[in-house]
């Protein structure tokens, strides 16, 4: 790991996105994860810039750990939270998704060019957040009896962003509006199964982070509409739009409340309701 003193040092002489770039393309987990929070901290206390022009990673170029194993995601095991086995399964599943958020949210500081300084203040803050909520779940792990990477994982998340790698409007849109709105639907049904399971502690920590995302989710939200006031577009009409090229699906039932929350209108969810995007109503 890194000394903390030269971390600190050099984070004063390096720029913000440079800086969730080393932290991307690090290999080691827990360096990625205290290399996110640093970060956050100094941009609490106004100590590092912003680069107006960068040349980003590739997004192939993304630092992966030796671990988990990535396999399809029909591979994945199954979910049964009746015995030990499946809730292992299921709070690694989260945990995964939740180390790629940490990703995805240090990319979107890193990637995007000519973006107000508060966009990428923002995305730093999401990052450590997420960061926060893979430690919840990993303690949550451990206690019962693995570690992240002691089970398969699927890949699908970054496989989104490195298709949204060319615009942060496509960014906005396609992962935070789709992939982590989902999550605002079906966390309160998983809070619900792992109380009635007998776990209430990974409940509680579903509960924080359910919370959390909501405000994740109203930042995409808000710089989406942003891009689309600053390119003359309409923003309900071109989220549409962008999900139907992507083939991405958008169906119900929503959580009318954390996605209104977040930035959803009711008007936007009535539609999508009424025509539900990637396969009929």
């Amino acid at each position: 790991m890194d000394d903390p003193a030269v971390a600190c040092a050099a984070m004063s002489r390096t720029g913000l996105r440079s800086l969730a770039g080393e932290a991307l393309v690090t290999s080691d987990l827990d360096e990625r994860l205290e290399r996110t929070e640093r970060l956050a901290q100094r941009v609490g206390t106004g100590e590092v810039h912003i680069e107006a022009h960068l040349e980003p990673v590739a997004p192939e170029a993304v630092g992966r750990v030796d671990r988990p194993v990535l396999v399809a995601p029909r591979q994945v095991p199954r979910r049964r939270l009746g015995t030990l086995a499946g809730r292992q399964a299921a709070v690694h599943a989260v945990a995964h998704i939740e180390a790629n958020a940490v990703a995805l949210a240090l990319d979107a500081v890193h990637r995007f060019d000519g973006l107000p300084d508060d966009y990428y203040h923002q995305w730093a803050d999401v990052a450590a957040e997420e960061a926060l909520h893979f430690r919840l779940l990993r303690n949550e792990l451990r206690r019962l009896g693995l570690d992240y990477g002691d089970l398969p994982a699927h890949d699908g998340l970054w496989g989104v962003a490195t298709r949204t790698a060319d615009d942060p409007l496509r960014r906005m849109a396609l992962v935070p509006r789709v992939s982590e709105a989902r999550g605002l639907d079906v966390t309160p049904a998983m809070i619900e199964r792992f109380d009635a399971a007998g776990e209430p502690s990974v409940a509680r920590v579903l509960e924080r982070i359910l919370a959390d995302e909501v405000g994740h989710v109203a930042v995409a939200d808000r710089w989406f509409r942003w891009l689309c006031a600053g390119r003359g577009l309409d923003p309900e009409a071109t989220f549409r739009r962008l999900c139907t090229q992507a083939g991405v699906v958008v169906v119900p039932p929503f959580n009318h409340a954390a996605r209104q929350r977040a930035g959803f209108t009711s008007g936007e969810l009535a539609d999508l309701e009424a025509e539900p995007l990637g396969r009929p109503g």
